[in-house]
């Protein structure tokens, strides 16, 4: 059987997710690498080990920190007992009442999911590894990153 390969998940990494200095689509890939969905030609789309319920909904990977319903779907595919790694991995409380935009509430579900998705397989996270491209925080953080689809 193929395992495929998916990019190092590390503290260092979902940090700088949580800290807004990588694209939005950079998160998505990490998580629909681990969705079963598969890259070909630029289009990620449903693969063999695609779980069917997300498949059936989302055919093409869908964008889970800008469309809501995508983003309603992974917090709900996190068993109960993983809600709380955000707080017990990372130290995470949260954003401020200031930085409380729906573009880094879905970045945190996404991060959240991922160490669920770690959690399940008994996998540890290490401290280090691979980074994403690094941006800075964007100044308008409603509209994100250059590149970054509207959230709707």
């Amino acid at each position: 059987m193929h395992v495929p390969a998916f990019w190092c998940l590390s503290r260092s990494l979902l940090l700088q997710i949580l800290e807004d200095r990588c694209s939005d689509r950079f998160v998505c890939e990490r998580v629909w690498e681990r969705l079963g969905y598969c890259e070909i030609g630029g289009v990620w789309s449903a693969g063999q080990t695609t779980p069917p319920e997300w498949a059936e909904a989302f055919p093409e990977a869908p964008p889970v920190i800008s469309q809501r319903s995508a983003s309603v779907r992974l917090t709900r595919s996190i068993p109960k007992q993983f809600k709380q790694l955000l707080k017990q991995q990372l130290a995470f409380a949260g954003y401020r009442i200031g930085e409380l935009y729906p573009r880094r509430t879905r970045r945190a579900t996404a991060v959240s999911w991922l160490l669920s998705w770690l959690a399940q397989r008994g996998e540890s996270l290490p401290e280090q590894g691979p980074m994403a491209p690094e941006l800075s925080p964007p100044v308008d953080p409603v509209q994100g990153h250059p590149g970054d689809l509207p959230v709707v």
